[in-house]
């Protein structure tokens, strides 16, 4: 199977049955992406395929050949954290961090939607072309990722000021979806 994982072109042979969270973390090493809850439930093992957040231990492998993956390593950059990374260390959201990986990749996965005008089941108006992200939205949106140390309202904090900033645009590893 050939992959783009992290804007590099990858090879793994793999059985069929291998999960796309199995295939990142034991075969290319990449142990970003947790394994939580494994049902699908937890979020902590949420990636990008072609900017589109999804819960990898529900995907099999197989089912994402050709595709650009993103895990959270290839979020930041040679010029360092993406800018989401950074707003999580200062506005303190994260603990223990298990969680924190699947929340950035998410929460870029996120912003994506919010301004492709994709409604939520709190939006208000859903004939509007862009969703406006309220707290209520954001919380909504992002309910999908579990917290155990309750750092919620600092992940919050940390996303709404860098979708403010517009700072969320980036990396060259990942495209935003049309």
């Amino acid at each position: 199977m050939e992959f783009t994982v992290n804007g590099t072109p990858v090879r793994a042979e793999v059985d069929l049955r291998t999960s796309l969270l199995d295939l990142l973390r034991d075969h290319l090493g990449l142990t970003g992406s947790k394994k939580g809850c494994n049902q699908g439930a937890c979020g902590a093992c949420t990636v990008l395929v072609d900017g589109e957040r999804i819960n990898a231990c529900l995907a099999l492998a197989v089912q994402y050949q050709g595709r650009d993956i993103t895990t959270v390593e290839g979020l930041s950059g040679p010029e360092g954290l993406h800018r989401l990374q950074q707003a999580f260390v200062e506005h303190d959201g994260f603990q223990c961090g298990y969680c924190t990986p699947g929340q950035l990749c998410s929460a870029v996965g996120m912003m994506g939607e919010v301004r492709r005008g994709m409604p939520s089941v709190v939006t208000a108006d859903l004939a509007a072309p862009v969703a406006v992200l309220s707290s209520e939205e954001l919380r909504e949106r992002m309910s999908g990722n579990l917290c155990r140390c309750g750092a919620y309202n600092g992940i919050v904090e940390a996303i709404a000021e860098t979708f403010e900033s517009g700072a969320d645009r980036q990396p060259a590893a990942w495209k935003e979806a049309a």
